[in-house]
This record gives C-alpha cells, sequence and structure tokens, in this order.
C-alpha cells in the first residue's frame, strides 16, 4: 500500500525539521553549559569517571560529539578540546574525528531528505551561470569536498549543507568528511591535551592558534594540493 503525499512530505521533512529544533534548543539552553567553563569547572570529575569507565567513557564521548555535530550545537570546538583532554592526541583525534564525521553524516543525510533532492532537480533543470558552477563543482567533487573541510574559513555547518544541496553521494561525503578534518583536528586535539597545565595556570586555550601562519599555512598548502587535478584539467582543456 503506497504512502500518502502528505505522509510522504511529513516523512521527508521529519530529520531537517528535527535537525532544526534541536538547533534551536541548543542555542536557547545549552549555550550555557557547552562552554569551556563548563569542562574547567568539571574536570576533575571528568578525568575521575574516565579513569572509572575506560571503555564506557569514550563511546560516551563520541555519542556526545555526534549529538553535538548533528544538531549544530553551540560547544563543537570545545568537545574537540575535551576529546584532547581526557584521552591525549591519540586516541582524541580519532574520537573528535569519528564523532564529526557521523555527525556530519547525520545532517547532511537530513538537509538532503528534505531540501537537497527537490533543490538538485531544479539545478539540474536551470541554465545559465548557476548550472555552470555547480556543473564544475560535480566534476570535481573530490577536490572541492577536501578544500571545504582543509580551509579553516569555511564553516563546517556550511561544509555540510552544500553537498547535501548538490547530491553528493553519501559514501564520497563521508570519507572526505573524515580525511579532511583530520588536520585541524589535530591541532585542536593537540591544544586539548594541555589544558590540564592551562587549567592549572587559570589561562584559557588559545583557539586562534589554527590561523598562526605556521598552522593556516600548512593548512593552506594542503587545500592547494587538493585542488592541483582540477587546476591540471583545466590546463589542459585551454
Amino acid at each position: 500500500m503506497s504512502q500518502t503525499p502528505s505522509k510522504s512530505i511529513l516523512r521527508r521533512w521529519a530529520p531537517l525539521v528535527a535537525v532544526i529544533l534541536g538547533a534551536v534548543a541548543g542555542a536557547v539552553f545549552l549555550r550555557d553549559y557547552l562552554s569551556f567553563d563548563t569542562l574547567r569547572d568539571n574536570r576533575d570529575a571528568l578525568l575521575a569517571y574516565r579513569d572509572a569507565s575506560p571503555v564506557l567513557t569514550p563511546a560516551l564521548f563520541v555519542l556526545a560529539y555526534v549529538v553535538i555535530v548533528s544538531f549544530s550545537l553551540p560547544g563543537a570546538t570545545v568537545a574537540t578540546l575535551a576529546g584532547g583532554f581526557l584521552f591525549g592526541l591519540f586516541p582524541g583525534v580519532l574520537y573528535n574525528v569519528l564523532g564529526a564525521t557521523i555527525g556530519a553524516v547525520a545532517i547532511f543525510t537530513a538537509v538532503r531528505s528534505g531540501l537537497g533532492e527537490g533543490l538538485k532537480a531544479r539545478i539540474d533543470a536551470s541554465d545559465g551561470a548557476v548550472r555552470r558552477l555547480t556543473d564544475g563543482i560535480r566534476a570535481n567533487e573530490v577536490p572541492m569536498l577536501m578544500t571545504m573541510r582543509l580551509v579553516p574559513a569555511v564553516p563546517f555547518f556550511v561544509a555540510n549543507l552544500i553537498p547535501a544541496f548538490l547530491g553528493v553521494a553519501t559514501r564520497r561525503f563521508a570519507w572526505t568528511t573524515f580525511v579532511g578534518i583530520i588536520p585541524a583536528a589535530l591541532v585542536y586535539t593537540w591544544v586539548g591535551s594541555g589544558l590540564g597545565a592551562v587549567f592549572e595556570r587559570g589561562e584559557a586555550p588559545d583557539l586562534g592558534i589554527i590561523f598562526e601562519p605556521y598552522i593556516l599555512g600548512p593548512l593552506l598548502g594542503l587545500a592547494g594540493l587538493s585542488l592541483l587535478p582540477v587546476l591540471l584539467k583545466t590546463l589542459r582543456r585551454a
């Protein structure tokens, strides 16, 4: 028995509506809790729980990270720092990247189910500059996806939306996200792994470190390398 149009539309939009409601609720009610101050004030309890539950703690941490990213809640950077603080550079970076990737795939899927297919169909049926731009991006999906992840100036949420609108395959989105966020995750996890000393000094971590030349330079270099195939393809056609 086929679904009625209203039920089909409701089912398609339900994930996206849930994400939007979760984001609004998080911004209103959780902003003061998912913060650096909360991490600092509860550091001893968190470390004690980690030592008492060495298997459950990583699982709960990854789950919390997935929820934060899936619903675009405030505190993703603090969560990344917490991964380094609780688990060290490794396996902390692995937990951070895993949680961020699963959360990104979740919001990507929700957006594509609600808006992506319809928008993709409209773009495919259109002419002009928008169609040429999207065709160019689709012809170089992997380099473009990698560049969006490697360049810190591109917000993580935006890098989840654009591929959903363009109809990128879920598998390709997932693996480019996992690989592409590793460099930045390494930087913030490394900062988080040194939070113990920062807490003892009563200071706050330098979250702008990723824009320092010795960090930003290599990231932009990696982004440039990811775009190299696009440049070579363009030169061959010239």
